[in-house]
């Protein structure tokens, strides 16, 4: 483990405590904006307390440092109405179930004792993603055992909810968000990462150069389309969603 990582995990673990309603975890810096970032803006935009961890800095990334991905996603964050956005400095492209991730992965929740966890959606082309959402789970469970030690002193804390958003894939949703109002919102998200997404002489010829915010708008609008609205994220959950309402929906 490098001197830069020590430090990031060791600023994490300084972060002071803040109780958020939804906590979002991703692989790398800009899987949460691809995969729910309408969603964070349009609950922060009503009041709600959400917060963005980064597992990894994507220093495996083709385009960009760390440093520059780093900087965009703070700014995105902050565009989103986040308030909390931490990275865990995990190793790229390492993210395996290891007891040493869980316990960390584990830590955080506790320290923010969110409300909902959401992670990225187990079938995706890019390992890490998968790989996040398992270590994502088994930490979700692992934070509510009150015997259960991270190396930190959070109490437990239980989790109401896990969903699961989608970052290259397009799947079936077993529900939508209307993002309709915050769609620009997330498009600027996105757009502060132009070491990823901007096509230039230097960049490395990558999916992500070539359309590939695009694709994301074309998907947000399908989902968008299917429910009566012009944008939508679709989410995927493993448990049944309880509909406490009316199944015709608001009647006049």
């Amino acid at each position: 483990m490098n001197g830069e990582t020590l430090l990031k995990r060791a600023a994490v673990k300084r972060m002071e405590t803040k109780k958020l309603h939804i906590l979002a975890f991703g692989a790398h810096p800009d899987d949460v904006e691809i995969g729910m970032g309408g969603t964070i803006a349009k609950y922060a935009a009503e009041g709600k307390e959400t917060g963005i961890c980064d597992l990894t800095a994507a220093e495996l990334s083709s385009n960009g440092t760390v440093e520059r991905r780093d900087v965009e996603a703070k700014k995105a964050a902050e565009i989103l109405g986040a308030v909390v956005r931490c990275s865990l400095g995990l190793p790229d492209r390492g993210l395996f179930l290891k007891e040493e991730y869980i316990k960390e992965i584990a830590a955080v929740i506790r320290r923010y004792r969110p409300q909902v966890v959401f992670a990225p959606y187990f079938n995706d082309r890019h390992p890490d993603h998968g790989n996040c959402a398992r270590l994502v789970e088994e930490a979700v469970f692992s934070a509510g055992i009150k015997k259960y030690q991270t190396g930190q002193q959070e109490a437990p804390h239980r989790v109401k909810n896990v969903y699961f958003y989608m970052i290259n894939g397009f799947h079936k949703p077993d529900f939508v968000v209307d993002i309709s109002t915050q769609f620009t919102v997330k498009m600027e998200a996105l757009n502060t990462y132009r070491s990823q997404f901007e096509k230039t002489v230097q960049s490395v010829d990558t999916p992500l150069v070539n359309g590939y915010i695009e694709t994301i708008e074309a998907r947000e609008r399908m989902f968008g389309k299917q429910v009566g609205v012009n944008y939508a994220e679709g989410f995927k959950t493993k448990f049944p969603i309880l509909l406490n309402r009316d199944l015709l929906g608001e009647l006049e």
